[in-house]
């Protein structure tokens, strides 16, 4: 099936993507603040600039948007019909960027936690943030 939009409408859709900032990161750090805890966002010097960090646990936090880190198995995550290859290729490619920094972050001795956006919404929230923190308050 081809693209229904024009390539300057699609270009203007897509730029319009956020990649800080999200929604499930503002609820995600509402409530750690909420609790207490205190954190940095989008620390550059972090491999993969993780979306929350918390130095004092040694800890980060990746909320992954299920389509474009392809969370298998969820409801999110649609195969697109159009340009088939090139989203296969992008999806993969993130994958293993993923991979790859998430060894580097333990390699450097910090704990790595990944929240995908489909167990981000009013009824699954607190159980999500409960096992954050029991994650960060594990022994290391």
């Amino acid at each position: 099936m081809p693209d229904t939009l024009t390539q300057e409408q699609r270009r203007r859709c897509m730029s319009h993507i956020r990649s800080k900032n999200t929604k499930p990161e503002i609820l995600v750090r509402h409530e750690l603040f909420r609790r207490g805890y205190r954190y940095r966002i989008n620390v550059s010097k972090l491999p993969g600039k993780p979306d929350i960090v918390l130095p004092k646990y040694k800890t980060v936090i990746f909320i992954n948007g299920c389509f474009w880190h392809g969370h298998e198995g969820c409801k999110h995550f649609v195969q697109p019909k159009s340009n088939v290859e090139y989203w296969k290729s992008k999806i993969l490619r993130n994958q293993q960027r993923d991979k790859e920094t998430i060894l580097k972050l333990q390699q450097l001795g910090w704990k790595v936690v990944i929240i995908w956006e489909c167990e981000i919404n009013k009824s699954q929230l607190l159980q999500t943030i409960n096992q954050i923190v029991s994650i960060i308050r594990s022994a290391p």
